[in-house]
């Protein structure tokens, strides 16, 4: 039965619609997985039992009836628990916020449910999700699923070691500064940074306003690129509870057009080495490409490794004003990785509003500049990072000579999918190759603002050359 949890969303939403498996004998079977693997992985902090079992019940009663199915029909999926699921506890990983249930659903949870699909429960992220591990003080550490010794990412961890092990078929993330792509990288499955506003971030906490608007978006994490575009595709659609919302309606992008694009592919920006092994995951797609009829050239936008200052400024420093209230004198509800960010952005002389108005000055002239290049090569291909998953608590590493940080200054590990956040470009993860050390390593393919439905398109023809492999927990019963 539990054979049934490896087919993508895809696969059982068909045979759903070809009755050929139930959505009762779906749930049960990813209810039992998660039960038995959750224990181990620490991905799911609440489980709604009786709600699944109930809605699959009133699903496999529409199809008795030969009602009009959705494109998720039965098709059990997962959510950060950072984005409101009437009923269960959305408290962003800190005591703050403990016990904080929500009355009703974000609107692309209701997009979810009315396209049929099943939440299963919501999954764990770090505190305020200012973190790329997960780990918080009311819910506890995250462990991957390919080495429990390892982070699966940060802040969409929970959501990516769920759905790598199998205990969900796909779920939501949310992004500002690579928490969708850095775990769909260090767990070996496939995500989708969207551009802001072409999916509601409505009834996320934090909100995504000011600041934090160009950068913030949530969006579609799963096994195979496929999946994702459905996920994508039942959710996106203007809210205008999201003040970046825009009315921008879904294409249909196909092969003989996509292959017209472009595409500029690079290794390493120049300032943040990469390994080795995230190299060759590079070119080794962009020859998948090639091999496919892709015009594929070496291409790194200039702008790049001056697109962080503004990020930092806008996500960091304007993070730590936002928590600062909220944080004011309860030190012993705070993490520890909350309170290394903080002394960290302490450091720092106070933010000014010459300081932010010059960020965001910076972030849309370089914004513009990279558009224009953009106009030669329409999507780019580059590593999502700059290492394969971590140990638990690892700051710092040694990568072609050079001293690489977790928040690092100069040399950032996670500037690779920062740089698309603050330019706010879409930009998806699929997984190409391992590291010496078995982990998976994932490769990001970036698109123009409001073209997901090209980015999507030249990920999918990288997935088709190598695919999803998964742990071997993926592949027990």
């Amino acid at each position: 039965m539990s054979s049934l949890t490896r087919l993508s969303a895809a696969a059982m939403a068909q045979q759903v619609r070809e009755r050929k498996i139930s959505p009762i004998e779906l749930v049960e079977a990813h209810l039992a997985r998660i039960e038995r693997l959750n224990p181990q992985l620490n991905a799911f902090v609440s489980v709604d039992a009786q709600g699944a079992r109930r809605a699959a019940r009133e699903a496999e009663q529409a199809v008795v009836r030969g009602e009009k199915l959705g494109p998720l029909h039965g098709v059990p999926v997962s959510i950060k628990s950072s984005i409101d699921v009437a009923g269960l506890r959305c408290e962003t990983g800190t005591r703050i916020r403990a016990g904080n249930m929500p009355q009703q659903d974000a609107p692309l949870v209701k997009r979810l449910k009315a396209a049929g699909a099943i939440v299963l429960g919501n999954t764990n992220v770090p505190e305020f999700l200012m973190a790329w591990e997960t780990d918080n003080l009311l819910h506890g550490r995250t462990n991957n699923p390919w080495d429990a010794e390892r982070t699966p990412g940060g802040s969409s961890g929970g959501e990516a070691a769920a759905i790598a092990a199998g205990l969900s078929a796909g779920g939501v993330g949310s992004d500002g500064g690579g928490s969708i792509r850095v775990p769909a990288h260090f767990s070996g499955i496939c995500g989708l940074k969207p551009t802001p506003g072409r999916v509601p971030a409505t009834g996320h906490f934090p909100e995504s306003l000011g600041p934090f608007a160009p950068l913030g978006v949530v969006g579609p994490m799963a096994r195979t690129i496929a999946d994702v575009r459905l996920l994508f595709e039942a959710m996106a659609g203007a809210n205008w509870g999201d003040t970046s919302a825009a009315p921008v309606p879904l294409r249909h992008v196909g092969e003989d057009g996509v292959r017209k694009l472009r595409v500029g592919f690079f290794e390493d920006d120049g300032l943040v080495p990469v390994t080795a092994e995230t190299r060759a995951a590079v070119r080794a797609a962009a020859d998948a490409l090639v091999q496919q009829g892709f015009d594929v050239a070496p291409f790194c936008p200039d702008v790049l490794p001056q697109a962080r200052r503004p990020w930092w400024v806008m996500f960091g420093r304007c993070g730590a004003m936002v928590l600062g209230p909220m944080l004011a004198g309860r030190e012993r509800d705070q993490h520890p990785i909350i309170k290394e960010l903080l002394a960290l952005i302490g450091e720092e002389t106070p933010l000014t509003a010459p300081d932010l108005l010059n960020a965001w000055l910076e972030r849309d002239v370089l914004r513009l500049r990279l558009l224009a290049q953009m106009q030669q090569f329409p999507v780019l291909l580059c590593p999502v990072c700059a290492i394969p998953a971590f140990r638990h608590g690892e700051r710092r590493w040694t990568v072609d000579g050079a001293m690489v940080e977790y928040l690092g200054r100069e040399r950032d590990a996670f500037s690779y999918a920062e740089y698309f956040n603050v330019l706010g470009n879409p930009a998806a993860v699929v997984p190409v190759s391992r590291s010496a050390d078995g982990l998976p390593i994932g490769v990001q393919v970036v698109g123009r603002p409001w073209e997901e439905e090209e980015t999507l398109a030249v990920a999918a023809a990288i997935d088709r050359a190598f695919g999803f492999q998964g742990p071997a927990m993926f592949h027990q019963d």
